[in-house]
Formats: C-alpha cells, sequence, structure tokens
C-alpha cells in the first residue's frame, strides 16, 4: 500500500501487554510516527485505562506533534484528542441507565450459569465504562499469567459472548480481551471506530494503516479487517516496535 497518513493501534497485546503499560520504546515510535502522520489508538478499554496505560508515559513532545494522536476507548464510542494542556473530548455517547441495567443482569446471569462467575478475582468482574459494559472474568487487575490460562482457547469467553448476545438482541455483545467480553449499542465494534476516525479526520480509510494483535475472524480486531482497512498483524509488543522501526524511516517527513 502507499505511505499511510494514519495508523491505528489495538492497544492490549498490540502496544503493551494487558492493562500494562507501554514499553519507553513504543512510547518513543509513538512520538516519532506522530512527527510524520495521524496516530490513533482504539481499544475496548476506558479512557482512564488509555491514559495510565499510555498518555502518561508519552515523552515530551511539541502541541503540534501531540494534536496527531487520537483516543478511541470503548472502540469509539468516545473519541478524544490529545493537546498541550491535556485530553479534549470530542465525544462520548453513553448507554442509557436501562441498557446498562439490563446489559449487568443479563452478563451476570448467563457467567454464573455457564460457570464461568468466579468467587477469587483482582477488582470487581463488571464495570461500568458509560458508552460500554465490560465483565472481565478475573476482574479488571487480574495479573497476566492468570488471565493466559483461564481461557486459552477463547471458547469459554465465546460461550459466552453466544449466551448474552441472545438475551440482548438490541445491544451489540462481542468478545473483547483475553478475558472479557464487552457490550454496546448496536454496531459499536472497532469498525466503527475506524469510520469515526475517517469522519474527524477526512482521511479515507484506504489511506490508514491498522496494527492489531486479533485480527482473525473470532478476534475484536477483525471488524477492521473486513472492513477493508490495509491491517498489519502482531504478536505483541516488540513485534509492534519491530515494524514501526521499518516504518517510520519510509514514511515522509511533515
Amino acid at each position: 500500500m502507499p505511505a499511510p497518513r494514519l495508523v491505528a493501534f489495538d492497544l492490549d497485546d498490540t502496544l503493551a501487554p494487558s492493562k500494562s503499560a507501554i514499553d519507553p520504546r513504543i512510547a518513543a515510535l509513538l512520538i516519532a510516527l506522530a512527527e510524520r502522520v495521524e496516530v490513533a489508538v482504539i481499544s475496548g478499554g476506558q479512557l482512564a485505562q488509555f491514559t495510565t496505560q499510555v498518555v502518561d508515559r508519552l515523552p515530551d513532545a511539541a502541541p503540534s506533534v501531540l494534536s496527531r494522536i487520537h483516543l478511541l476507548p470503548t472502540c469509539g464510542t468516545q473519541y478524544y484528542r490529545l493537546e498541550a494542556d491535556g485530553v479534549r473530548t470530542v465525544y462520548a455517547h453513553a448507554l442509557t441507565d436501562d441498557e446498562k441495567a439490563r446489559a449487568l443482569a443479563a452478563i451476570e446471569h448467563e457467567a454464573r450459569r455457564l460457570g464461568y462467575w468466579e468467587s477469587e478475582t483482582w477488582g470487581p468482574i463488571l464495570e461500568d465504562r458509560g458508552s460500554q459494559i465490560t465483565f472481565s472474568a478475573l476482574g479488571q487487575r487480574a495479573p497476566l499469567e492468570a488471565k493466559s490460562v483461564w481461557d486459552p482457547t477463547g471458547e469459554k469467553k465465546n460461550a459466552l459472548r453466544g449466551a448474552v448476545a441472545a438475551v440482548l438482541p438490541d445491544l451489540e455483545v462481542r468478545s473483547g480481551g483475553s478475558t472479557s467480553v464487552d457490550i454496546t449499542h448496536r454496531g459499536i465494534d472497532k469498525a466503527y471506530g475506524m469510520r469515526q476516525l475517517a469522519e474527524q479526520t477526512g482521511i479515507p480509510l484506504d489511506d490508514m494503516l491498522f496494527v492489531g494483535d486479533r485480527l482473525d475472524p473470532d478476534g475484536n480486531d477483525y471488524p477492521v479487517l473486513a472492513l477493508g482497512v490495509p491491517c498489519h498483524a502482531v504478536t505483541g509488543w516488540e513485534d509492534t516496535a519491530a515494524f514501526l522501526d521499518g516504518l517510520i524511516p519510509a514514511l515522509p517527513s511533515r
């Protein structure tokens, strides 16, 4: 493909291990990339996760460079831009109180019915992220080693997603991270977020590049591939860093 005008990234297991801060190498590469093109991070996590994992770890940069960084928590139902004095809200589309209540009740009921409601967790299993309800089987602060063995094949997560989707036909239910299921308004996934990027920036999808670790048909990055956006698959943050080491020098300087 021609040189992209915007490069978007998944967060967990693409820019950093799940729920972990980005490595200084990735932080420096993101700024170097933003010196050349628009940069976006899109994930099912909430803004606080983006802040602690990414924003707070970025090295100092000129305001003109920071302004090229786009943050899309909860798969694009929220949109923020970096500015010299902090994070600016572009929009945030929240679920209604009724939608939240039904989503929380349905996912707890189905998780208990299927035997996936764990008694010992690292933090709450359910989280209200405003525009998204998230189920994390082992809690929001579960260590990587515990998460990696809970559902290595994705069978549990996919079974729970299917069961909850049948109960909530008016909402979108999808597999999230390694142990999570997310509920949003219908039609919300990372493809939605990419379309919002195109609308907000005026950059066509064909001129974008998406980098993610779950581009397989059951993965939460797959909707971007299905949308037709050029994609690059990675296996972790080190793989992403190696890819950027090759991509950045090939991009024209601003």
